[in-house]
């Protein structure tokens, strides 16, 4: 750990290790993210959106393009071609909201639903066995910590813009032909 690079923000061997843990992590979970909507010949954009609707048929509050719309930050026009890219690939369908006319509901195709467990199954498995081999004791901690750092990343990222720098004063035009 002798050659690890100290954070400015950080010091400590093992905070350290820890920070450079989570970094590593979040670069192979964007890397995952990007090999996976490859894949599913996707943009990483519509993978989020399959996994968005799928999370919501599992807690049975029904996915609307609003709802998608505001979850991806994207616009409502950004969405209606989302919708209709992954409608056309077969990963989604659409239907007439049950108690608000002026809405639809958006439902993963069971081939979606196949697809997602095909390509990430083995990988939620393995994930799950992974997070079983920390010892119990230690899961709080774990998972206190992540919780923190995702409130942390959610909350942070309006910042007041950077302050210039002041000018080194001009050189006295009266000193240099002296």
């Amino acid at each position: 750990m002798a050659d690890a690079p100290r954070y400015w923000y950080a010091d400590g061997e093992q905070t350290v290790a820890v920070l450079q843990a989570l970094r590593r992590f979040r670069r192979s979970d964007e890397e995952m993210r990007r090999r996976m909507s490859a894949d599913m010949d996707m943009n990483v954009t519509d993978l989020q959106a399959l996994q968005v609707v799928i999370a919501a048929e599992r807690t049975e509050s029904p996915a609307t393009p609003r709802m998608l719309a505001s979850r991806l930050r994207i616009s409502t026009a950004s969405t209606t071609k989302l919708l209709d890219r992954l409608t056309a690939s077969g990963h989604l369908v659409r239907s007439p909201h049950p108690r608000d006319r002026r809405s639809l509901v958006v439902r993963a195709t069971a081939h979606a639903h196949a697809e997602v467990r095909e390509r990430l199954g083995h990988m939620h498995e393995r994930m799950g066995e992974i997070a079983a081999a920390v010892p119990e004791h230690c899961r709080p901690a774990v998972a206190d910590f992540l919780l923190a750092m995702a409130e942390e990343l959610d909350r942070t990222g309006t910042v007041a813009p950077l302050t210039p720098s002041p000018r080194p004063p001009a050189p006295d035009a009266g000193a240099a032909g002296s």
